[in-house]
């Protein structure tokens, strides 16, 4: 008995044995392959004959002659024109006759479609001969349908130690990509296979071709599960390749796209196909809806830059014709979107892939809507901004239609009003309704914030809330917690980890500011501390000359470190995060002076929102940067421009491959945090690394801001609705207002009374909130007023049941809490920037760090109900004692006193640790481990008793590891020793 044959060969066999024994294809042979026209003649005519001979007969393609070779010229012809794709879908036109080269998909019940949807040939070729002019060279496999070829393949194996890896390198080595069969449009897909993994390349560029991935993951990370029942990657031919499998893709997936440079006006080409996670989501949605019909709530979680636009794309043209029970599910599907950048590019998305875009409508406007749901359009596309206005509009005779909701970056697009509105709106009950009582009106508002019943939601986001859990994710026990999870997920670990998107914690580089300020007036004034710290910081990084600095960092590294090194082949960007319109401005002019100064041929653009003062005059990004604000993304993209400052704008939803560089100068943490950061990670194929300067955050905030995004997010618990009526009982107790005022406020309220009849009623419980309670109680009432109305805004939309008392008190405090008025605050920091100079600044680059996250699921806790405060009493402090806190906190670490730094070390450290009382009784009583523990206890308290004398040790020993473990073992040595002899 031979051993097991554990080859490359092999793993072609037995590929080739399963798409013939089990998915129905046929083997081919190398030597019908026609190399002057990419095809496999014998499987060509063999179809053609079987299925349209009067065509065959009319062309006259039955012979050998002129007549075939015009044929072959044609087919070729058009496939270079249209890709494979397109002419497998729509045929050719050869003379008098239409030729169909593929019958897609029968619909249920069609005995004729069902028949030539079988006569179609798949068929698989091993060792396929594809060079003209170099006849020896061979791939491993080529997949045919009707004779053209469809997908190639290289395969190898890790047993005989090659991978994946030395298939993507064959393919650009030794794939000339000027052959026919390597030709744009040619082929859909080109697969490198391994039995761990499979990537995928849709345009062979030789050197240049960039394989995606085309992988399950495993562990929310790259690569594929264990497989029970044979090798890793068999879900490829086993699954996906099927013939239905393929021709789904073939029908509705696979697209060769126009891509325009609005600045240029350049068309470019580019030939998609769905990567697994892609198709899996939208497979798995597509059932589940079918099964289940409309009225469901999913959630997806898919990582930023993993392809959302394509996947929402072709999710709601397939949701167009979804049947249930021979009915069509949905009536309209209304794609929503918060990114105005993305808007535009999903609704081209979409019209390029729903191929009949008398489908697809774009609403600008509420007309827009009504006009499409009347004219049949089935996909409306519109911003969140514009959602409540064009659903307002639609008329009673679009209610009780069925809809299906796909929300682009859930997160924001979900807010309580809107969504309320929209389902108002598209609701079955729809408007006002004759002899309605108050209850009525009541019950119909409550229901109206439900989610509706004749619609599904489809969330798509990377980084889902506590709330976005909650509202659309899956409900599932674990012990006795309610917890939540998304429908779908490719993670963040997963896109990294596969190098589709980059990982933008790697090379994370603080940069520490040093100042000192001085006191400009004779006496010594107190201030409120806390206030008075963030205004000198304002003041200190606000300040022109750390402005300058700061620019110059910028520039100075971007050209040594980013341009220097040819990142993305000498074509990186980088994008400057301003904490303000006046700062982003400011860092505007100096880095566009400096970079005259350098003489740079370089230039900056400016982002921000709306009109500006500066030096005088009334400012727009448009007058600063010479050309329309709607230009900016595709200006940039082209020379001189490689700096982009931003206010705000551009920080999310803005996709860039060409950004490989971020200067950070403003205050970073949880979901922003991470929308901010993961502008950098979109793939290119040269672009390797990504680069963070951070001038005002630390690695810990950022850790801890990406950490429950890291793999799939968690909801830890349900919110409990019970925490409404603790929320109610507490403000029912202040007596501000009373029952009877509640329900008089709301029936009039719904009776649609004059304004002048409700505001009495809100002024008499301000009145009693004003003369009744005391600071603290006003501070109390109105933090938990608008507890109230949050909690039970959201909790409405989903809870099961309805509470009308819970209605009422809402409607009602929502106009009572902005009649409300705050406590009034004096400023006790007024004053101190008049009091103070700047003596020195300096800026200290940090070492590079990786910021390594902990690989486990995210957790979120649920939405926060509870609410209340008080006010904080000020704690005052005298000028100089403040300015030397932010001069401690803020100034030069170097050793000042070298001589003075090495007494404390050796002798006062090791005295006041020794007379330490618990560190003692340990040492007497305890074994040398537990007298360890308090030594490090004592120690601890030692450096905080020298935080305000010796700031820079203590900085030191708080943010250095190896000194602080270094001074922790030379003083236990040094004090252990001597007390025990």
């Amino acid at each position: 008995m031979s051993p097991t044959d554990t080859s490359e060969k092999n793993l072609e066999s037995l590929i080739v044995q399963s798409l013939i024994s089990e998915a129905g294809y046929v083997e081919g042979d190398s030597k019908d392959y026609d190399r002057d026209h990419a095809v496999d003649l014998i499987k060509l005519l063999e179809f053609l004959l079987s299925t349209q001979p009067q065509a065959v007969n009319q062309l006259g393609l039955d012979g050998e002659g002129l007549k075939l070779q015009q044929f072959l010229a044609r087919l070729q012809g058009e496939i270079a024109k249209r890709g494979v794709i397109d002419v497998l879908r729509n045929g050719i036109n050869h003379g008098p006759a239409h030729i169909d080269v593929f019958y897609g998909t029968p619909s249920p019940g069609n005995l004729k479609a069902a028949e030539l949807f079988a006569a179609n040939v798949f068929s698989v070729t091993r060792q396929l001969h594809y060079s003209k002019d170099e006849t020896q060279l061979a791939f491993d496999l080529c997949l045919f349908i009707n004779g053209l070829p469809i997908a190639t393949f290289e395969l190898k194996n890790s047993l005989t130690k090659q991978t994946v890896e030395d298939a993507v390198q064959q393919y650009k080595r030794d794939r000339n990509p000027r052959e026919l069969l390597f030709q744009f449009g040619r082929c859909a897909v080109h697969f490198a296979v391994d039995d761990h993994e499979v990537r995928m390349c849709t345009h062979l560029q030789g050197k240049s071709s960039w394989f995606l991935p085309f992988n399950k993951g495993y562990d929310d990370g790259a690569g594929n599960p264990p497989n029970p029942n044979g090798i890793k990657t068999d879900y490829l031919w086993r699954e996906i390749l099927t013939r239905e499998g393929l021709t789904d893709i073939l029908e509705t997936y696979a697209q060769v796209v126009q891509k325009k440079n609005e600045k240029t006006g350049r068309k470019k080409l580019e030939q998609i196909f769905p990567r697994y996670h892609q198709l899996d989501v939208v497979r798995k949605l597509l059932a589940s809806a079918q099964h289940r019909g409309a009225g469901k709530r999913y959630l997806i979680q898919h990582s930023a830059g993993s392809g959302k636009s394509n996947s929402i794309a072709w999710l709601a043209h397939q949701l167009i014709g979804l049947e249930r029970d021979g009915k069509t599910i949905f009536d309209s599907i209304i794609v929503v979107t918060d990114r105005r950048v993305l808007d535009k590019q999903i609704k081209d998305t979409i019209k390029q892939f729903a191929q009949v875009s008398a489908t697809v409508g774009h609403a600008e406007r509420s007309a827009d809507l009504r006009q499409y749901l009347a004219g049949g359009k089935k996909i409306i596309i519109t911003t969140v901004q514009k959602f409540p206005v064009v659903l307002k509009a639609i008329g009673d005779e679009h209610r009780g239609h069925s809809f299906a909701i796909i929300i682009d970056e859930a997160h924001s697009s979900q807010g309580g009003r809107t969504s309320a509105k929209m389902s108002m709106v598209l609701s079955k009950e729809g408007g006002e309704k004759e002899a309605e009582t108050p209850e009525d009106r009541i019950n119909r508002i409550m229901e109206s914030r439900k989610m509706l019943s004749n619609a599904s939601y489809f969330a798509f986001t990377a980084t889902p809330k506590n709330k976005t859990l909650e509202i659309f994710g899956e409900a599932y026990m674990e012990g006795d917690d309610v917890k939540h999870r998304p429908f779908h997920s490719y993670t963040m670990k997963q896109a990294i980890q596969e190098g589709f998107i980059l990982d933008v914690l790697k090379n994370y580089t603080p940069v520490d500011s040093y100042y000192r300020l001085v006191k400009k007036v004779e006496d010594d004034p107190e201030f409120d501390t806390k206030k008075a710290q963030k205004k000198l910081r304002r003041y200190v990084e606000h300040n022109e000359h750390a402005i300058k600095m700061k620019a110059e960092i910028m520039v100075d590294h971007f050209h040594d470190q980013v341009l220097a090194k040819k990142k993305i082949g000498g074509q990186a960007r980088a994008m400057v995060i301003t904490s303000g319109i006046a700062l982003a401005i400011e860092y505007y002019h100096a880095i566009s002076n400096y970079l005259i100064e350098r003489k740079s041929p370089w230039q900056a653009i400016v982002a921000f929102s709306g009109e500006h003062e500066y030096g005088g005059q009334n400012v727009t990004e448009a007058s600063l940067n010479g050309f329309a604000s709607n230009k900016i993304p595709e200006t940039f993209q082209d020379e001189p421009y490689r700096f982009l400052v931003v206010a705000e704008k551009f920080q999310t939803g803005y996709d860039e491959p060409l950004l490989h560089t971020m200067y950070v100068d403003k205050p970073l943490s949880s979901i922003k945090a991470v929308q901010t950061l993961s502008r950098l990670n979109r793939a290119h194929p040269q672009k390797h690394d990504t680069f963070v300067l951070d001038f005002f955050n630390d690695a810990d905030t950022i850790m801890k801001a990406f950490e429950p995004y890291y793999r799939t997010t968690i909801l830890s618990e349900e919110t409990d609705p019970n925490k409404l009526h603790d929320l109610k009982a507490d403000l029912d107790g202040y007596q501000v207002y009373n029952p009877q005022q509640v329900e008089h406020f709301v029936n009039l309220y719904l009776d649609g009374v004059d304004r002048e009849k409700l505001d009495p009623i809100l002024d008499t419980c301000v009145a009693t909130y004003n003369e009744q309670l005391d600071e603290d109680g006003q501070i109390d009432f109105k933090s938990k007023a608008k507890g109230f109305i949050r909690t039970y805004g959201f909790l409405a939309s989903i809870l099961p049941f309805t509470n009308a008392e819970w209605e009422k008190l809402s409607i009602f405090l929502n106009f009572l809490t902005p009649k409300l008025p705050a406590p009034k605050e004096e400023d006790l920091s007024k004053g101190i920037i008049e009091a103070i100079d700047m003596d020195s600044y300096r800026v200290e680059v940090r070492s590079s760090i990786d910021i390594i996250l902990e690989d486990k699921d995210g957790v979120v806790d649920p939405v926060p109900t509870s609410a209340g405060g008080h006010k904080p009493e000020p704690e005052l402090d005298l000028l100089s004692n403040i300015i030397k806190a932010f001069n401690d906190q803020f100034g030069n670490i170097e050793w000042k006193d070298i001589d003075r730094i090495h007494k404390i070390i050796s002798e006062e450290i090791p005295a006041k640790v020794s007379a330490d009382k618990a560190y003692q009784n340990a040492m007497k009583n305890s074994d040398k481990q537990n007298a360890r523990i308090e030594h490090d206890k004592a120690l601890q308290r030692v450096i905080i008793e020298l935080l305000n004398d010796q700031t820079e040790l203590f900085k030191l020993f708080s943010d250095n590891p190896t000194f602080r473990k270094w001074l922790s073992d030379m003083n236990f040595l040094v004090t252990y020793n001597e007390a025990t002899g």
